[in-house]
C-alpha cells in the first residue's frame, strides 16, 4: 500500500477540484492509500469524506497577489510554519510516499517534499502569461521542486516549455476525465426555470471572472439578437471570494441594455443535471486560453453543441464542425455566426451533441483519466 498526500488550494468543485474528487473516488484503494489537505471546509471535503477519504484542514500556502505585500509576508511565514508542523505530524502517522500538489496555486507540497525528501507530483491546470514574472518564475519552480509534472493539456504543456525547454523531459499529458450524468433528480423542462418551450437556452458555466467571456456574450447579444425573443441565456456560477465586483458589472450590463428579460443568473450548484436538461447550447467563450475546459467535455456528456473559444486546451476537446464551432477570441461576429447556425439548425445541435458524447467516452474517460495516474504513481513509487 502506497500512502499518497494530496494538496489542494479549495474546498469547491469547480473545474480543478472536480478532476481531483474524480480521481480520488476511482483510486484503487488496495493500492493507494489518499489523505487529502485543503485550505477550509467546504463541498469538496463533504464529498471525499463520504468516500472514507480522511481531509485535513491546514493552510496550504494558496498563491495570490496579496501575499506579496509587506503584512500577507508575515502571515504567509506563519502559515508555512504552521503548515509544515501539521504535514509532519501527518507524516510520522501514514508515511508518506508521493505529495500530489493539485494546481499551481498550492505552494506547501513542493516545500515539503523537498524539506522531507519525498517524491513531488506537481498537476498543473494552469495557463499562466501574465504577470510577465509569475509566468516566468513558474516553469524555473516546476523544473527544480518537482520529480514529475502532470499537465491536464498539450497547451498547458507548451505553456511550460516555451520558457523551460528542460520541462518537458520530466512531464506528461493526462487529459481529465469526466464520468457520465447520473442524477436522481427528475428530468427539468424549460418552464421549470420560468422559460417558455420554444425559447433557445444559451448556457455557460464557470466562474463570473474577466476570464469566462460574460461580457462578449452579452455584447453579442445587443448587437446581433436584441430582436430574438426567444434567445435565452442562463450563467451558472458565482465570481471568486474578493472579486464580486465582476458579478455586479454583468448585473449592471444587463440592466443598462434591458438585458433581464433574456439572462437568467444562477449560483454555483453541485448537479448540473437539470441545467444540461435545458440547455440546448453549451458556450465556452473563454477570452484568455483555457488549460483544458472541463465543462465543454460536460456538455459533451450531456450530448450538447458546444462552441468555444479557439485557443489553449479547448482546441484539443472540439473538433470544429463535427462537434461543435471554435470562434476566434473575443470576435462578436464569429460569435454571432456560430450561434445564428445552432438556433437555426435544430438537426445540427443533435448531431454535434450525438459526437460529442462519442468523443468524450472515447478520449476523455474516467478509465483513461485514472489508469493514466495510476501508473504514473506506480512509477514514482516503485
Amino acid at each position: 500500500m502506497k500512502n499518497i498526500l494530496f494538496i489542494h488550494q479549495s474546498a469547491e468543485l469547480y473545474g480543478s477540484d472536480k478532476t481531483l474528487l474524480l480521481l480520488l473516488k476511482n483510486l484503487d484503494k488496495t493500492k493507494f492509500k489518499p489523505l487529502v489537505v485543503l485550505p477550509q471546509e467546504g463541498p469538496l471535503q463533504e464529498e471525499l469524506e463520504k468516500e472514507n477519504i480522511e481531509v485535513v484542514i491546514a493552510p496550504v500556502l494558496k498563491l495570490s497577489r496579496k501575499m506579496f505585500t509587506f503584512w500577507n509576508s508575515i502571515q504567509f511565514s506563519k502559515d508555512l510554519k504552521k503548515g509544515i508542523s501539521i504535514l509532519d505530524e501527518l507524516h510520522k502517522k501514514h508515511h508518506f510516499d508521493l505529495i500530489y500538489s493539485n494546481t499551481l496555486a498550492v505552494l506547501l507540497g513542493m516545500i515539503f517534499a523537498k524539506k522531507r525528501k519525498i517524491k513531488h507530483l506537481w498537476h498543473v491546470h494552469e495557463i499562466i502569461v501574465h504577470p510577465k514574472i509569475i509566468a516566468a518564475t513558474f516553469p524555473k519552480l516546476l523544473n527544480k521542486y518537482a520529480d514529475l509534472i502532470v499537465c491536464n493539456s498539450n497547451a498547458t504543456l507548451k505553456n511550460l516549455v516555451q520558457r523551460k525547454e528542460s520541462i518537458a523531459q520530466k512531464s506528461v499529458v493526462i487529459y481529465n476525465g469526466m464520468d457520465p450524468i447520473n442524477s436522481n433528480l427528475p428530468v427539468a423542462t424549460k418552464k421549470d426555470f420560468g422559460f417558455n418551450d420554444n425559447d433557445i437556452i444559451i448556457t455557460l458555466i464557470g466562474r463570473i471572472s474577466r476570464l469566462k467571456g460574460h461580457k462578449w456574450l452579452l455584447t453579442t447579444l445587443v448587437k446581433n439578437f436584441s430582436t430574438s425573443s426567444n434567445i435565452k441565456v442562463i450563467f451558472v456560477g458565482s465570481p471568486v471570494t474578493g472579486q464580486e465586483y465582476y458579478a455586479t458589472e454583468i448585473e449592471q450590463f444587463i440592466i443598462e441594455n434591458q438585458l433581464a428579460a433574456t439572462v437568467k443568473i444562477l449560483p454555483f450548484t453541485k448537479n448540473l443535471s437539470q441545467i444540461w436538461d435545458i440547455t440546448d447550447i453549451a458556450l465556452m467563450p473563454s477570452t484568455e486560453a483555457e488549460s483544458f475546459g472541463l465543462v465543454a467535455v460536460e456538455a459533451m456528456l450531456a450530448k450538447k453543441p458546444v462552441i468555444a473559444s479557439d485557443h489553449g486546451g479547448l482546441q484539443e476537446i472540439v473538433i470544429h464542425n463535427e462537434n461543435g464551432f471554435l470562434v476566434q477570441p473575443n470576435n462578436l461576429e464569429a460569435l454571432s455566426e456560430a450561434l445564428t447556425k445552432l438556433i437555426a439548425n435544430p438537426q445540427l445541435r443533435i448531431d454535434f451533441g450525438e459526437n460529442g458524447y462519442q468523443r468524450v467516452i472515447q478520449e476523455f474517460s474516467v478509465k483513461n483519466y485514472v489508469h493514466k495516474f495510476e501508473s504514473v504513481f506506480s512509477k514514482l513509487i516503485p
